[in-house]
């Protein structure tokens, strides 16, 4: 009887093993996460002054960056836009925005010192000053308004606005206003902006007022030197005859003055009348020029 041939083992040749396999596998963390924990922990390691040294370098790197890029040609100026203008000057307009702009570029130029230099031009009162990237300027203008003709000193007649500035000399084809304002303070000084401001408030409440009553078309011009004085000076035939009114109750003492020189100018002394002051009382003073003296007489 033969020996029975050995177990053999099932798998040996294959290489499967009957070793136990461990029940987890390990596995590495990636590069990136790895890299992030230990800058983590370094930054947690760095002192207070060298994290705060850090940030005041990066911001000057980003400064120096930005002043590069503002400074580059592609912020140049190139073109500006200008809207709102009827009678200001779109050249001188044009002019100062390059002046300020050229130095700086479009981007880092300072916008409210722009608006601030054009509004000291004739006629703008106003201009809001935009950015057109990356090469441009817009302009919008809001312009002043002549309301008054004002007789100089000199002789000159100008356009001014209610603010009293002075705006452009009075033009022959320029609409003729009701009558001209006499009696400027022309001194450069704040106090006399402000005393010119009231006479162009005081002429524009005449205006309205005579206009009205339909006074305004026998009246040349209004001296407004004293404002307490209102003196007016008459138009055409009677344009040797002034008007005296005071302060007050300018429209009834106006038509008073204007029924007493009508008045008056069918007797003798008519030709010789200078002046009509109705600032004594309710009688009118009909001042008379003969013989180049002065002589006043009280209306009946």
């Amino acid at each position: 009887m033969k020996n029975p041939l050995p177990a053999q083992k099932v798998g040996h040749r294959s290489g499967i093993s009957n070793k136990p396999r461990s029940s987890s596998v390990s596995q590495k963390p990636s590069r990136r996460r790895d890299s992030s924990e230990r800058l983590r922990t370094l930054l947690n390691y760095l002192p207070s002054a060298l994290k705060v040294a850090l940030a005041i370098v990066l911001g000057v790197v980003i400064f120096l960056g930005y002043r590069a890029a503002a400074s580059a040609s592609f912020f140049e100026l190139q073109k500006v836009e200008t809207g709102g203008i009827r009678r200001a000057s779109a050249e001188s307009i044009e002019a100062a925005v390059r002046k300020d702009v050229n130095q700086t570029g479009v981007w880092r130029a300072d916008l409210t010192e722009i608006s601030d230099h054009l509004e000291q031009l004739p006629w703008v009162r106003s201009a809001v000053v935009t950015r057109v990237l990356p090469d441009g300027i817009r302009v919008r203008v809001v312009e002043r308004e002549p309301r008054v003709v004002v007789r100089t000193a000199a002789g000159r007649f100008i356009w001014v606005d209610e603010d009293a500035v002075f705006l452009d000399d009075m033009k022959p084809s320029d609409p003729v206003p009701s009558f001209f304002l006499r009696g400027w303070n022309e001194d450069a000084t704040a106090a006399a902006r402000s005393e010119n401001r009231e006479r162009v408030a005081r002429l524009l409440d005449l205006q309205r007022d005579w206009d009205a009553q339909g006074l305004s078309e026998r009246v040349s011009e209004v001296s407004l030197l004293d404002l307490r004085d209102v003196r007016a000076q008459l138009a055409g035939d009677d344009a040797q005859i002034e008007i005296r009114l005071g302060s007050q109750d300018y429209g009834r003492r106006l038509r008073q003055a204007l029924n007493v020189l009508d008045k008056q100018r069918q007797t003798p002394r008519g030709p010789f009348i200078s002046y009509i002051d109705l600032t004594q009382g309710k009688r009118a003073i009909v001042g008379l020029n003969t013989g180049g003296h002065a002589t006043a007489a009280t209306d009946n």
